[in-house]
């Protein structure tokens, strides 16, 4: 079914207020919710919202709390989020390292003790459109095998990456360092159909296209098989080292997926030239890129990002695609 976006984000507000959250707050949380899924990332809209309402009903996310800042040095800061709303504690977060980067050009925010931020691409549009180059990760709980082990050791952390451009169309590389995230994982299952190349091992050891097999043995294959498990490592190790907070093996001693460390970091390329310059950059590389020949013949080669423009367009015109058994449950909360 398609829902229309006010309508999705009425009825996420009305969830929110029932758990205790302000009316403003409630709205404010329920627009990253329906935004996710505007954009076409479900798996961290509509269809994870009942298990984030979940993490609140248990007391894993406390929605009251609020990130405070615990040190300050020149361009960089470290932030505690006292385990609140995720998202809206990364914005907050997000929007500070912007305020750092006008001013000296560069600024880092490292967050610690907060929850999932949700979709990390979300901050990375958050610093493009404010004309900033953004850079952010975080951590997650163990879902992933370190390459050439078996045991579930370190985290599928997320990275982002943005280039900003004065039409909006900005560049932004959203990635998990596992093949596909645990929430394309869920889509993929709930939609009843096989992943486009191998994400993980079967029971057997055997690598499999089977999203259901992959959330079962919880073996996922990282992405660049060394290479994204050698990056995993070091993402983890950086920000566990900046914010004084949790790592992944840490995070895997809690009841839920709680108390993660983010990092955040704008770059004002306006301090070494124009707009005008940044753009001319920007839109020449992604021009040559576009310019590609595809594989397939009628297809379109797209720069990281241009997707979610389309999509958006799409989910705005004809209402955001949601899965019956996500909606009912939705309707249950």
């Amino acid at each position: 079914m398609r829902i229309r976006y006010e309508d999705l984000l009425a009825r996420f507000k009305e969830v929110l207020m029932s758990r205790g959250l302000a009316e403003d707050y409630a709205e404010e949380a329920a627009a990253v919710f329906a935004g996710n899924s505007l954009d076409g990332m479900y798996s961290h809209g509509a269809n994870r919202f009942p298990r984030i309402i979940g993490d609140i009903d248990k007391g894993a996310i406390d929605p009251s709390a609020s990130p405070t800042c615990e040190m300050a040095a020149g361009a960089m800061e470290r932030w505690d989020g006292h385990r609140g709303f995720g998202p809206l504690n990364a914005r907050l977060a997000m929007n500070r390292a912007i305020e750092l980067a006008k001013e000296h050009g560069i600024g880092l925010v490292a967050l610690g003790n907060n929850n999932h931020w949700l979709r990390g691409g979300s901050y990375g549009w958050q610093a493009a459109n404010a004309g900033c180059i953004g850079i952010c990760w975080s951590n997650t709980m163990p879902n992933m095998p370190v390459w050439g082990g078996k045991d579930i050791k370190i985290g599928n952390n997320p990275l982002v990456l943005a280039v900003p451009r004065s039409s909006g169309r900005h560049m932004v590389v959203d990635c998990a360092l596992s093949q596909f995230s645990y929430g394309k994982l869920e889509e993929t299952r709930l939609k009843g159909l096989k992943l486009p190349v191998a994400g993980g091992y079967d029971s057997q050891g055997n690598l499999t296209t089977d999203p259901g097999e992959i959330e079962k043995t919880r073996r996922m294959l990282p992405m660049g098989y060394w290479k994204g498990s050698g990056l995993s490592i070091a993402l983890d190790l950086i920000a566990t080292v900046l914010t004084n907070a949790n790592s992944v093996k840490k995070i895997g001693t809690f009841e839920a997926e709680a108390g993660l460390s983010q990092v955040m970091i704008a770059i004002d390329p306006g301090k070494f030239g124009t707009v005008q310059e940044t753009d001319a950059i920007a839109d020449e590389i992604l021009a040559d890129v576009k310019a590609s020949v595809p594989v397939e013949e009628g297809k379109e080669v797209r720069y990281p990002g241009e997707r979610e423009l389309k999509t958006r367009e799409e989910n705005l015109r004809e209402g955001i695609p949601v899965i019956d058994e996500v909606w009912e449950k939705i309707g249950g909360l």
